[in-house]
């Protein structure tokens, strides 16, 4: 066990916990809502620092990020637990930690050993990603700070759930994150994720004002937020938040409780997508349908292709000094 970061005690050896935006009071002996994080005689300590539950090398296109460094690759990690209870939650094997005394199991890896593997097979970032980042934070911090003084990004693929307090300590070694917009009612949030949705509108806006760039994803499930009124609240947010935020629009398939659920119709992608655009959003793609012209990169002036993809795969990419090569308009983005 390590000792974890944002946290209070208070006299009666109940520890308040601020890394996410749950805020768990925490009993003594007891555990907060991820699982993750024990109260132990009023110290907090965090059970997964170190505890690789999964890696991998990924292309960046996969987490997904269209407009960070676009055909590159990042090492991914992730250790056990999440401060979410998704009923879709496709990595559930290892982000549900069920109870107070299932074994939180993963192989020791030290945060060095991280950047040694990243630097082995030429990864540009390490991604944190596959669970929550946030509830494996002190992991992450300190593997990040490596990773910058070493030459590599870090890049976050998150909920959205973390508080100010931590999201600006960690601000200086983040340089991108895909953050997750399941959708923009609080009453999706509470039933479907054990969660709130204002937390993630004001983290939303404060990675946006760090300066660390950021791409939104939705999850579409059918019949709970797939309506004209939820795409038109979550692309007008972005707009308002800024326009040349890229939004990516994926396709759901039946997984972990929600198996009696039907696949995402690709028609309710596209609705979804002429409906940013109609808004004003410049980028919008669509997720989990291999082959649709919504993978693909367009300029937002002229119209043209820029990227070509297949799946997280680049075909082609014409960006120049990153720019469109036909009508010579900045595309935004970090890298292109």
């Amino acid at each position: 066990m390590k000792e974890a970061m944002f946290y209070k005690t208070q006299d009666n050896k109940f520890v308040c916990c601020f890394l996410c935006s749950h805020r768990c009071t925490i009993p003594e002996s007891k555990k907060g809502i991820c699982n993750v994080r024990l109260n132990k005689n009023g110290v907090l300590y965090t059970l997964v620092y170190g505890n690789l539950a999964s890696e991998a090398i990924d292309p960046i296109e996969k987490k997904p990020l269209y407009h960070f460094h676009p055909g590159s690759l990042a090492y991914s990690i992730a250790t056990r637990g999440c401060n979410f209870k998704c009923k879709n939650c496709q990595n559930f094997e290892i982000s549900q930690v069920a109870n107070e005394k299932e074994l939180i199991t993963g192989e020791f890896t030290k945060p060095e050993e991280i950047i040694l593997a990243a630097k082995k097979y030429d990864c540009f970032s390490i991604a944190y990603t596959y669970t929550e980042p946030t509830i494996f934070f002190e992991y992450a911090f300190d593997t990040a700070i490596l990773a910058h003084e070493s030459g590599l990004k870090n890049i976050f693929v998150t909920n959205g759930y973390i508080t100010e307090e931590a999201l600006i300590k960690i601000s200086p070694f983040l340089d991108g994150a895909n953050i997750d917009l399941k959708s923009i009612s609080d009453n999706f949030y509470r039933n479907n994720c054990g969660a709130e949705l204002q937390p993630i509108l004001d983290s939303i806006k404060l990675y946006k004002k760090l300066g660390i760039w950021i791409e939104i994803t939705t999850l579409v499930i059918p019949t709970l937020n797939d309506t004209e009124e939820e795409f038109k609240g979550i692309a007008d947010f972005i707009k308002n938040l800024g326009s040349e935020i890229p939004w990516h629009i994926s396709a759901f398939h039946p997984t972990h409780k929600m198996l009696e659920f039907p696949r995402t119709p690709s028609s309710t992608l596209r609705k979804a997508r002429k409906i940013g655009y109609e808004l004003g959003l410049k980028y919008i793609y669509t997720g989990n349908i291999p082959g649709d012209e919504g993978e693909n990169s367009y300029c937002f002036n002229c119209g043209d292709i820029l990227i070509k993809r297949y799946g997280f795969q680049l075909a082609n990419n014409k960006i120049q000094n990153g720019k469109c090569p036909r009508c010579d308009i900045k595309i935004d983005g970090i890298g292109l």
